[in-house]
């Protein structure tokens, strides 16, 4: 997986690696008497931290129109048994919610349907229980069992079961409707245009780099352009509404989304080429009100303190505690207990390993984050692999865990899969390992995981579930991890990975409840590709997160910043009229 973006913005083009990597076992811990210079140890800014510059998902092929003599629209529904899978939904969503999610899954981009239909069911997880699969597969009748629909159309000409379009024009359940074959379901109807009060028209690929939802402006990559978007000529305002608004480049605007009765329809799939900014999160509000409209509707803010190990500066730790004590604002703080140099980067050539036990003042200081209302959250074992550069040099808080990644000479990043020794037995021995020094240091067990970077394999998540009460990150995924919508049945095709973020809580195809990371970072790099991310960028996004209903402002910051900047951003969200809360707060891990 190769990404060439300059930070906080999202598109990838996807490439397959083949790449061997060797390395050594983990040096044994340092002596007692080893020391850290923390003044001399930052987290290196890169790429990939907090999420943003991820791989993501590219857009399908053009929306292909049918040609008006092709009488084949679909085949018969089978009598085949349907054998489906309910995923959970998220905590304090209305259990009587079901949402059914069907994907496209015929020709070369076959595998993006179901990739696209696990996006949408991580999402509408946040207000409902939810199935997918195939709509080759639908039968007669079935969504009216279920409060709501979703149909993403990545593929032209997919063959539609004639009960499926029925049903949809049937009406009685709501039905959301992304991007290509809505021609089909036109013209299975003698009287849509009428009935709907709009019909659907050309692929426009003109340059629309802006949505507007809810009067707020949110972005559109370049990259998604060529794909286009397909225009709902609205012939009845009466009968159709305009949801959500494209926006050319020289200012004129036409649907992006438009609703009709129980129909609901995107004119392209909001997966594709996401950023922190992007339409995605008009569509994560849409898509969340699509399975529940009756949800409530919250403004809270999360804030974590992160990459906090042996390593760091303890006066630093108390500074942030007090600050944000005095301003009554809950806190979380991202702990790796094992701190690893084993090249010296950091300590003048000397290899440096120490864990929480031999840093009896950074102990105490998060102790005394705790009293002034931190939770602590487990942050990976050694936030590193090995003692190779995992892609930067090995150190802790710097380097992957669960990932190989590596950089070339140009600054990319390639996500190049899961580490060699990867199984259930290893990610559960670093895991277990992580817990006794944290038990060894006094503490108790955290609830809560991020994985390092945000990065593991479908294994390593599926560990993590089983141990932890929820996750704080954003979720790595693979295709063809699901099968036919049956989820841990499939092979992870890990040359085809993509990130999501959530605005609001969710539970994922890895069962996990995951609590939302939305707005990135600061970071205050200077570099010639502009990778900074500074206050006023975090309170834009927020500005944005803050349509979503029920959204969550929720963003890290690392302690050697110090307390000013830091500020500028708890008030600028507190000024949105955002509420900071604790990450149990969330119903995630009482």
């Amino acid at each position: 997986m190769t990404i060439r973006r300059p930070v906080r913005r999202l598109s990838a083009i996807f490439v397959a690696l083949s790449i061997t990597f060797t390395g050594v076992a983990d040096a044994a811990p340092s002596a007692p008497g080893s020391t850290v210079t923390p003044e001399n140890h930052r987290p290196r800014p890169n790429r990939v931290s907090g999420g943003w510059q991820w791989p993501v998902l590219p857009a399908p092929p053009p929306a292909t129109r049918p040609d008006p003599k092709d009488t084949t629209t679909s085949p018969a529904t089978t009598d085949a048994p349907l054998r489906t899978r309910t995923y959970p939904s998220a905590p304090g969503a209305d259990p009587r919610r079901r949402t059914l999610v069907l994907y496209d899954t015929g020709g070369m981009y076959g595998w993006l349907g179901e990739s696209y239909a696990v996006m949408a069911g991580n999402l509408v997880s946040h207000n409902s229980a939810w199935t997918m699969h195939p709509v080759r597969s639908y039968r007669a009748g079935e969504m009216s069992g279920y409060t709501s629909v979703i149909y993403i159309g990545s593929t032209p000409d997919e063959p539609l079961p004639k009960a499926f379009l029925d049903d949809v024009l049937k009406g009685g359940t709501p039905v959301a409707w992304m991007f290509d074959n809505i021609w089909r379901l036109a013209e299975r109807s003698a009287n849509f245009a009428t009935r709907f009060g709009w019909r659907p028209g050309r692929v426009d690929t003109t340059e629309v780099t802006t949505v507007r939802y809810r009067d707020v402006d949110f972005t559109r990559d370049r990259a998604a352009i060529p794909s286009g978007i397909v225009r709902a000529g609205i012939e009845d305002a009466d009968k159709a509404r305009t949801v959500a608004e494209a926006v050319r480049s020289d200012g004129n605007r036409f649907p992006w989304i438009v609703r009709s009765k129980h129909l609901t329809y995107f004119g392209e799939v909001p997966f594709t080429y996401t950023g922190p900014d992007d339409r995605y999160l008009a569509a994560a509000d849409v898509l969340a009100r699509h399975a529940d409209p009756t949800a409530p509707d919250r403004k809270r803010a999360l804030v974590r303190i992160e990459d906090v190990g042996p390593d760091n500066d303890p006066a630093q730790l108390r500074a942030i505690a007090d600050y944000l004590a005095d301003r009554r604002v809950p806190f979380s703080v991202a702990v790796y207990p094992r701190y690893r140099d084993p090249h010296g980067v950091n300590n003048n050539g000397k290899p440096t390993d120490r864990t929480l036990v031999d840093a009896p003042k950074v102990v105490a200081a998060l102790r005394y984050m705790q009293d002034k209302g931190g939770k602590l959250i487990m942050h990976g074992y050694t936030h590193q692999y090995r003692d190779t550069p995992n892609p930067h040099n090995g150190v802790s808080a710097d380097d992957f865990e669960f990932y190989r990644v590596r950089v070339d000479d140009k600054g990319e990043l390639h996500y190049v899969g899961p580490v060699p020794e990867d199984s259930r037995s290893w990610a559960t021995s670093r895991l277990r390992a992580a817990k006794w020094e944290f038990w060894a240091a006094g503490f108790e067990t955290p609830e809560i995981f991020e994985f390092p970077h945000y990065a593991g394999s479908a294994i390593d998540y599926t560990v993590v579930n089983d141990q932890f009460a929820a996750r704080y990150d954003n979720g790595l995924y693979a295709a063809g991890w699901c099968h036919n919508g049956d989820c841990g049945s499939g092979t992870p095709d890990y040359s085809r990975i993509y990130g999501q973020s959530f605005p609001f809580l969710v539970r994922d195809v890895y069962g996990s409840v995951v609590i939302p990371e939305s707005l990135g970072y600061v970071d205050l790099t200077q570099a010639d590709d502009n990778r900074s991310r500074l206050p006023a960028q975090i309170l834009a996004t927020a500005r944005r997160v803050a349509v979503v209903r029920d959204g969550v402002a929720s963003f890290f910051y690392h302690p050697y910043l110090g307390t000013s900047r830091l500020g500028e951003v708890v008030d600028g969200i507190q000024e949105m009229g955002f509420t900071f809360a604790s990450p149990a707060d969330l119903n995630c891990c009482r």
